[in-house]
């Protein structure tokens, strides 16, 4: 997570966003605490409390990571964590972007 929140800080715009989605039964009040703990200041919380996420984009496992491109189609997937704001990943991600805006 502290990693998704540079990346944001780094690539966050008009253009771009992180969405982390939480599917914490407790909501906010579960999901805050835990946000100020690890020093998220970047990321907007998103709930999904009804649950309905992981199976509508057949995520089985956690943490998994969808980047979704402008049209809001499936550009990539990512089962388990990774290091997002680091450059390499950074390159992955705007070579998947420019490639789905010339498709």
């Amino acid at each position: 997570m502290p990693s998704l929140d540079r990346l944001q800080s780094l690539k966050g715009g008009t253009d771009f966003e992180v969405v982390a989605l939480s599917i914490d039964k407790g909501g906010a009040e579960q999901v805050r605490p835990f946000f100020d703990e690890i020093g998220i200041k970047r990321l907007e919380m998103f709930l999904d409390k009804p649950g309905v996420s992981m199976q509508a984009l057949k995520i089985v496992g956690l943490p998994t990571t969808l980047l979704i491109g402008k049209d809001g189609r499936e550009l990539a997937r990512w089962a388990g964590p990774k290091e997002w704001d680091e450059s390499e990943t950074i390159e992955e991600i705007e070579a998947l972007l420019t490639r789905a805006d010339r498709d």
